[in-house]
């Protein structure tokens, strides 16, 4: 079993009165951590109960409030339990649903999950106000799975590990950033089975979150535009360009957007401006959630990754990274462009105070600013500034600038960053 970080954290908040909310792309692996949870309660002794939504038996129990509470009182009895609702998303109004459940206050623990962060987040929010944690599992992050691929061994010292075995970490890193970290393609053995586990991932994606969930007709539109968007991951997009290309308006190539950052599958990105007149204020960049999944439709398969090809994926990869690391960060991320082609990767603002960070894909030997980086700084006179690469590990002073030069594996040092004014 791959053991995934943010299991304790559920653990933990079992004890809560709150509802427990597990949210994520499809796929991610929130079924066998409700799995998990239910074993172990169960192995302590704990009455559970299991619903899936996805099938049909299932989800007619929660055709009222009445029934569902029938159903819990009759397999757990009067003293207690957990119960488990998986793909929440499947129930009608299900935020009102629950809340009229909860406010009982019945000596019952909820946790709940679904895959679409629209449903959970938005219409689920407003009704379970006070009433509900959430918690958001994604994919494999990179430590996940270089620890699953080492069987565990280093779990207490993954940075030494990293530290000392950079070649095969760099093995590593190639294959994340190649497959992704959807746990099903992870465990697949040959590359073959990936390409045919992230082809499955993306028909039920397509099928189960937006045909049905959606309601969206033109599902070949909707397909294309993910195509597009892998094609341009990291540049920036157009959005009369897509809709001209997509033979659709712009209005619904935006919706399809904001659909697909809500299901977890893209990610926006948006300028950083101060000044209006020199800065480019209005394409949005896009990344994957998945680099698999982004690999997939963009047709890399069969070819490998090279060095010329590699660019906007570590980018990707670095920016999933900062959003697990930042996971509350509530300013969201930038990048930074000039009409002049000054440009940095990401940027991270809180008040006035930005922290830039470029993204190199180079095994670095000596510590190059890159002239627009220097540009960003001479501007903004930034306290920190930061410079992703492969292997270069220092520090040098910039004005008042402390430029830090970091190793991809030891991004978990951003964790530590202070961005507040």
């Amino acid at each position: 079993m791959i053991r995934r970080y943010l299991y304790p954290g559920l653990k933990k908040h079992l004890s809560a009165k709150e509802i427990t909310f597990l949210v994520g792309p499809r796929q991610a692996g929130k079924t066998t951590l409700l799995r998990q949870l239910q074993t172990e309660l169960e192995n302590s002794g704990q009455a559970t109960l299991f619903l899936n939504l996805d099938l049909e038996a299932d989800l007619d129990q929660l055709s009222s409030q009445l029934e569902l509470l029938q159903i819990i009182r009759l397999r757990l009895g009067p003293a207690g339990g957990y119960v488990f609702i998986d793909e929440i998303q499947r129930k009608e109004n299900a935020g009102i649903f629950l809340k009229g459940i909860y406010d009982q206050n019945l000596p019952y623990k909820f946790i709940v999950s679904g895959s679409g962060s629209f449903e959970l987040k938005e219409k689920i929010h407003e009704s379970l106000m006070g009433r509900k944690r959430v918690f958001t599992l994604y994919p494999l992050s990179f430590p996940e799975f270089v620890d699953f691929q080492t069987e565990y061994h280093y779990s207490d010292r993954l940075p030494d590990y990293f530290s000392l075995q950079t070649d095969r970490l760099r093995q590593y890193l190639i294959e994340y950033l190649t497959f992704g970290g959807y746990p099903r393609v992870v465990l697949s053995p040959t590359t073959e089975a990936k390409q045919s586990a992230l082809a499955e991932i993306l028909q039920s994606y397509l099928e189960k979150d937006i045909r049905y969930l959606l309601n969206i007709d033109k599902n070949r539109t909707f397909s294309d535009l993910l195509r597009l968007l892998a094609v341009q991951t990291g540049s920036p997009v157009n959005f009369s360009e897509l809709s001209a290309t997509l033979t659709a308006s712009q209005l619904t190539v935006k919706k399809y957007l904001w659909y697909l950052e809500k299901t977890f599958i893209v990610q926006e990105v948006t300028p950083y401006f101060r000044n209006r007149r020199s800065e480019i204020t209005k394409s949005p960049l896009y990344y994957f959630v998945d680099l698999g999944l982004r690999n997939y439709l963009f047709g890399l398969f069969p070819a490998s990754i090279t060095p010329f090809t590699a660019g906007h994926l570590f980018e990707n990869f670095v920016l999933n990274h900062l959003q697990l690391q930042l996971p509350y960060y509530p300013f969201g991320f930038h990048f930074w462009r000039t009409t002049d082609g000054a440009e940095v990767d990401f940027v991270l603002e809180r008040g006035p105070i930005p922290l830039p960070i470029e993204v190199k894909y180079q095994d670095l030997k000596k510590p190059v600013v890159p002239r627009s980086l220097k540009s960003f700084i001479r501007k903004y006179r930034p306290p920190m500034a930061y410079i992703v690469n492969l292997s270069l590990d220092l520090e040098i002073q910039i004005d008042t600038t402390k430029v830090v030069f970091l190793p991809y594996f030891h991004l978990d040092r951003l964790s530590d960053v202070r961005i507040d004014p």
